[in-house]
């Protein structure tokens, strides 16, 4: 039997050891903190949980792609799904006026039709393209091959302003449609439409929050590796490769410990990857592409508490704005941050009737908190609790503009910066999805699956894309190299009804 590690238990790891797993390899995981799941991972503060990084899915209605996937993960009854509201999935709020996002292609179509009647043709064909881009990302997660459209080519390296501009007349319009963009850190004149278009799409169809907290994805994961044999070990922190003139042979930890490997799975940033690479397998233009490649944007995150019975529970994402255009709130000064934010209501059961807790994202820049990197967690000193505190009122002054008595509402909260995100997950520079992609860059700024090391594979939001769709096409792209990818689509298909 062949042996697999993985380095990382992010959802990328865990999947990639999952399938291998189920088909014959014997695999370890190797993760360095203390608990798996990387931004899967959830927190609980004086009762009130939070979520790090997956906050909640799409397409997981019965039939849909993530259905499919949940069902071939043995996670139906694992993990607790709470659908968002099918009349607003997502609320943008731009010049004080709320736009709604309700599920279904028609549904969306005639409510952006009625904020804007002139456009409707347009929002015809913006959807139009939006189906036939999109298509190709649920293809790839289920038979493992590459898109092959041409048309799909072309919106990967088509700027998602410069698609936009393309359909619409209405400069308001675009600025709405994309409202969304923190789901993907989007900078005008870099992000590709089709990233857009992904999740647009996947959110369209269905979307839904985890009851309880994105955690149980994680923990079904490892319990299912686990009940097949293999095994998921924190507090492993990998700090060699080790390779000889042909392959890499194992890893080393932190500990000494050494695994041995016929195959080894990366399923951490690539920058974290290559340094425990000391081989000529590797070249230095390699190292020199991957480490020039840059970050999506970092996020400072104001986790609140509520008061028992304050706050209704809020079905819908809420992002919010206040320069009354959706783009370009990751370049602010200290006198106009935050321009935009993103506000979501932590889901603890279903048919939640008042919130216990919260999450309010905003962009922020890992130079604004450079001069603590290298600092431990929780010891950073009293100036950065200061520089928190400050920015934490901040948003709670923005919320209460957008949320009349929000902060009457607030019991207690607490923050996270970059370097959070940073020291828990390996990130560089702290960003919420890895790699930025950019049109500019080509296949400069991409990621590959593959590495002139034969034997080891990259896995992760690196890799493909981000998210959970993202991260699962990444892995089954990874996996159909050691798994047959007919055998795999055959299993996938084959598992919505189990």
């Amino acid at each position: 039997m062949s042996k697999v590690v993985v380095i990382g238990s992010g959802l990328g790891g865990l999947s990639c050891a999952y399938i291998l797993q189920k088909n014959g390899y014997d695999v370890t995981v190797l993760e360095q903190g203390l608990q798996p799941g990387g931004c899967l991972q959830c927190f609980t503060r004086r009762g009130a949980k939070f979520e790090t990084g997956m906050h909640y899915i799409g397409s997981a209605a019965p039939g849909q792609i993530m259905d499919k996937m949940l069902g071939y993960f043995g996670l139906k009854d694992r993990v607790e799904l709470s659908p968002l509201c099918a009349d607003a999935y997502n609320t943008v709020n731009l010049c004080g006026q709320d736009f709604r996002f309700p599920s279904g292609r028609e549904a969306f179509l005639e409510r952006m039709a009625g904020y804007f009647p002139a456009e409707r043709d347009n929002l015809q064909k913006y959807l139009s393209v939006v189906d036939e881009v999109s298509k190709f990302s649920s293809l790839a997660a289920m038979t493992g091959k590459g898109p092959d459209s041409m048309q799909f080519a072309q919106y990967q390296l088509l700027a998602l302003d410069e698609v936009m501009d393309s359909l619409f007349t209405d400069p308001f319009i675009k600025d709405v449609l994309v409202g969304d963009q923190p789901l993907y850190a989007a900078v005008r004149g870099k992000t590709p439409f089709a990233q857009h278009a992904f999740i647009m799409d996947f959110y369209n169809k269905s979307a839904f929050r985890f009851a309880g907290g994105s955690d149980s994805l994680a923990y079904g994961l490892q319990e299912g590796i686990e009940k097949m044999g293999g095994r998921v070990l924190t507090g492993r922190k990998v700090v060699k490769v080790h390779c000889n003139d042909v392959k890499a042979t194992g890893v080393e930890t932190l500990n000494q410990e050494f695994y041995e490997a016929d195959y080894i799975i990366s399923a951490i940033h690539p920058k974290r990857l290559l340094e425990t690479l000391d081989t000529k397998l590797i070249r230095p233009a390699f190292r020199s592409r991957i480490n020039g490649i840059p970050e999506s944007e970092a996020p400072f995150v104001l986790y609140v508490k509520f008061k028992e019975g304050a706050m209704p529970y809020m079905n819908t994402n809420y992002f919010g704005y206040e320069n009354g255009t959706s783009w370009g709130c990751e370049s602010y000064s200290s006198s106009d941050w935050p321009k935009g934010f993103l506000y979501m209501h932590m889901c603890d059961h279903q048919n939640q009737k008042w919130a216990r807790s919260a999450e309010v994202i905003a962009y922020m820049k890992m130079a604004d908190v450079l001069k603590w990197k290298g600092t431990s967690i929780g010891r950073r000193g009293a100036d950065y609790e200061e520089f928190k505190r400050m920015h934490a009122e901040k948003l709670l002054d923005t919320m209460e503009k957008h949320r009349k008595g929000f902060r009457a509402a607030v019991e207690s909260y607490w923050t996270s910066t970059p370097l959070s995100y940073l020291d828990y997950t390996g990130t560089e520079d702290g960003g919420l999805y890895g790699v930025a992609k950019d049109v500019n860059l080509g296949p400069a700024g991409r990621v590959p699956y593959k590495t002139k090391i034969p034997n080891l594979l990259l896995a992760g939001q690196n890799v493909n894309s981000h998210g959970i769709l993202g991260v699962l096409v990444g892995t089954i792209v990874s996996c159909c190299e050691l798994v047959s990818p007919e055998l795999l689509a055959k299993q996938i298909n084959g598992s919505s009804n189990e």
